[in-house]
């Protein structure tokens, strides 16, 4: 569906199951596909995930409320974009 490239140069995609799944979840973010992609290319935090192959992307100020929050999940040098939601705050 969409690909951008993580500050690593790694490419990530978004699918359409995984964008369903988001905003399914989180209506809020059907208009800010824009500001998702930017999230991963250009964050304003990144840390860890809970595993070894996934990262936390936020993007401050963009979207529906103070934060956004994209997950990645890595395989081979390639990241696919896996869940994303609005935060109120950074953890």
């Amino acid at each position: 569906m969409r690909e951008t490239a993580d500050p690593d140069g790694r490419r990530v995609t978004l699918d359409a199951a995984s964008w369903a799944h988001i905003i399914g979840r989180h209506d809020v973010l059907e208009f800010h596909l824009e500001d998702l992609l930017r999230a991963v290319s250009q964050p304003d935090r990144r840390m860890p995930g809970r595993r070894a192959d996934e990262e936390f992307y936020y993007l401050a100020g963009a979207g529906p409320s103070l934060w956004i929050k994209v997950v990645v999940h890595y395989e081979q040098n390639q990241g696919r974009i896996v869940t994303a939601f609005p935060r109120r705050r950074f953890p």
